[in-house]
C-alpha cells in the first residue's frame, strides 16, 4: 500500500468541533471534578455535563498481536535509538534485492572489463531522533539459505534472515544525508552512499547470461547467486533513517573500465542495478524496553497514572470507563474522551508524537480475528468510501502545560456510541489507545448485523512517533488533567 496522508489539519478539526459543540449548547466548559454540573439552557432545554472516571492500563505489543507487515513501496528503517530515557532502545535494520532490470542482461565486453569501484545508493527520505550523533552501518550478503521472495510481505517484528560476509561499512552523520553529493553521472540530493568492497563488482562482472545456469540468464538464476543485502547499524546511536526502494536514487552502482585499442583504459562507465518489481524487501525493528518506565508500568491490576504509546512495532493502552454502564437513559449531545500529554523532558522534541492517535473497541464476541472493531457508530464511511478519521479525533490539538511547553491533546468524539450504550441497543466495550501506522478491524456496517474486515490507515509510516499521557490514579484523583470521558447531556 502506497500510504498514505489522512489530509488533516488542524484549522479544520477545531472548526469542526466547535461547530458540534456550540449546535447543542452555548459557553461550555469542561468540568473538572466527577458529577454533573448546569450548563446555560439553550432553547429552554436544561443542558448539563459530567465526567467519568477513566482507567487506562499499559501494555506492549508481541508478535503474537501484532502482524504488521510491510510492502516494497513504503518507507524503511535503518538505525539504532540507544538512548531514549521514557521508551528504550530501537534497532531498525534494512533487507533488500537490487537487480538488473531485464534479463538476459551482459556486461559489455565482459571479458575485458576492469572493475573500478561498486557503490550502495539508497533513497533518503527523513530521520527520527537525534541526528548530531554518528552512526556506522555495515553492508552484508544474505546467506543464501535465506527464503526471501518479492512476493512475500515480512512482518516487521520478526527476523527470520541470516547474514554474515560483510561487502563494507559507512559512518556518517543522519543530519547530513540531505545534503547533495558529487559521484560520476550522479550528482544530487538526499541519498545515504555506501563504497563495498571491490572484489565483489568482480565477482558481478564475472557473471555471464548462459542459459540456464548464468547469473543474468533470469531472476530465479540471479537469485541462486546474490541472494540480497543486510543492513545493520553496529554502534551507539540516537536515530532511525527513513528510505524509499521504489525511486531512481535507490540503486547498486558498479563503475567499470573498458580498454581502448592501444591498450589503455577508457573512462569509467557505470551500470546500476536498481529496486525492480522482482525485488523483495523486509524491515526488521526490534524495540527493548528494559529498565524503562514503560516496561515498569506493565502488568499491574491498578490503573496506571502514565500511558505510554509508541508507534509500531510499539505499545498500547486498554482502556476501561466503569461507570459508563450505569448511566441512565439521556440524550447526548457531546461525549469526547480526553487526554493530555505528559512533558518529561527536552527528549520530547527529539522523538517527538505520533502525528495521529487511534482508538477501537474489544468485542469477545467476534470469534474470528481480529476481536476488534472500530468504534460503534463513530467511525463510518461516507457513500465514496471515505472515513471520518478526522472528526472521531485522531488528529492532536495543541496545547500549552502550566509550566510553559508546549503539549499535544487529543478529543475523541465517542458521542453516538455512548448514546447507544445509555440506552441499551449497544453493549460497553473495553477501548484500546494506540499510534498504529496500519490497524485492521472489524467494522459494523449501519442498521445491519453484518461486520466486514476493514484496514485502516493511520500513521504515514512505522517507527515514528512516542508519547506519554497522563492516565488517573484511580475515581479519587483530582489532577484536572487525568484522561477522561466528559458528558454534555440533557435529561429526558
Amino acid at each position: 500500500m502506497n500510504k498514505r496522508q489522512l489530509g488533516l489539519t488542524l484549522g479544520v478539526i477545531i472548526t469542526s468541533f466547535f461547530i458540534i459543540l456550540f449546535s447543542s449548547c452555548t459557553k461550555i466548559n469542561e468540568a473538572t471534578e466527577l458529577g454533573a454540573g448546569l450548563i446555560p439552557a439553550v432553547d429552554n432545554i436544561s443542558t448539563f455535563d459530567t465526567t467519568l472516571e477513566v482507567q487506562a492500563y499499559n501494555d506492549i505489543f508481541t508478535l503474537a498481536n501484532d502482524s504488521q507487515r510491510l510492502a516494497a513501496t513504503e518507507e524503511h528503517f535503518l538505525g539504532v535509538i540507544n538512548t531514549d530515557p521514557v521508551f528504550g532502545k530501537t534497532d531498525a535494520r534494512i533487507f533488500l534485492e537490487l537487480k538488473p532490470a531485464f534479463y538476459p542482461f551482459f556486461f559489455p565486453r565482459k571479458d575485458s572489463l576492469e572493475a573500478d569501484s561498486i557503490v550502495l545508493i539508497l533513497n533518503y527520505v527523513e530521520s527520527y531522533g537525534d541526528t548530531d550523533l554518528a552512526q556506522t552501518v555495515n553492508v552484508y550478503e544474505m546467506d543464501q539459505t535465506n527464503k526471501f521472495n518479492s512476493d512475500s510481505v515480512y512482518l516487521i517484528r520478526k527476523n527470520d534472515f541470516t547474514y554474515s560476509n560483510q561487502l563494507g561499512f559507512k559512518t556518517f552523520l543522519p543530519r547530513n544525508l540531505k545534503d547533495s553529493v558529487k559521484a560520476f553521472q550522479d550528482t544530487t540530493s538526499h541519498q545515504l552512499r555506501i563504497p563495498l568492497d571491490i572484489n565483489f563488482a568482480r565477482r558481478l562482472l564475472t557473471y555471464d547470461s548462459t542459459r540456464p545456469a548464468g547469473a543474468y540468464s533470469s531472476d530465479s538464476a540471479f537469485r541462486t547467486f546474490f541472494k540480497g543485502f543486510a543492513l545493520q547499524s553496529v554502534n551507539a546511536g540516537k536515530a532511525v533513517m527513513g528510505f524509499n526502494f521504489t525511486g531512481a536514487k535507490t540503486k547498486l552502482a558498479i563503475y567499470y573500465r573498458q580498454p581502448k585499442k592501444t591498450g589503455t583504459l577508457d573512462s569509467a562507465t557505470v551500470t546500476n542495478f536498481n529496486f525492480t518489481n522482482l525485488s523483495a524487501s523486509a524491515n526488521y525493528v526490534q524495540r527493548d524496553y528494559s529498565g524503562t518506565p514503560v516496561l515498569a508500568s506493565v502488568g499491574g491490576s491498578s490503573p496506571d497514572p502514565f500511558v505510554y504509546l509508541q508507534n509500531s512495532p510499539g505499545s498500547f493502552a486498554a482502556i476501561k470507563i466503569p461507570a459508563l454502564t450505569g448511566l441512565n437513559n439521556r440524550v447526548i449531545h457531546r461525549a469526547e474522551l480526553i487526554m493530555e500529554q505528559v512533558y518529561t523532558d527536552i527528549s520530547d522534541s527529539i522523538f517527538r508524537a505520533p502525528d495521529y492517535l487511534y482508538l477501537d473497541a474489544f468485542d469477545p464476541t467476534i470469534t474470528t480475528s481480529p476481536q476488534y472493531r472500530t468504534i460503534p457508530y463513530d467511525i463510518v464511511y461516507d457513500a465514496s468510501g471515505g472515513l471520518n478519521l478526522e472528526s472521531f479525533g485522531v488528529a492532536p490539538f495543541n496545547a500549552v502545560d502550566g509550566s510553559g511547553n508546549l503539549i499535544k491533546t487529543w478529543r475523541f468524539n465517542i458521542s453516538r456510541y455512548v448514546q447507544h450504550v445509555v440506552t441499551k441497543t449497544q453493549s460497553a466495550f473495553d477501548l484500546r489507545l494506540y499510534a498504529p501506522s496500519i490497524v485492521v478491524n472489524q467494522y459494523r456496517v449501519p442498521t445491519t448485523t453484518v461486520d466486514i474486515k476493514r484496514t485502516l490507515a493511520i500513521n504515514q509510516t512505522i517507527v515514528k512517533g512516542r508519547i506519554k499521557l497522563t492516565g488517573s490514579k484511580g475515581p479519587l484523583d483530582p489532577d484536572p488533567h487525568r484522561m477522561r470521558l466528559h458528558i454534555i447531556y440533557s435529561k429526558l
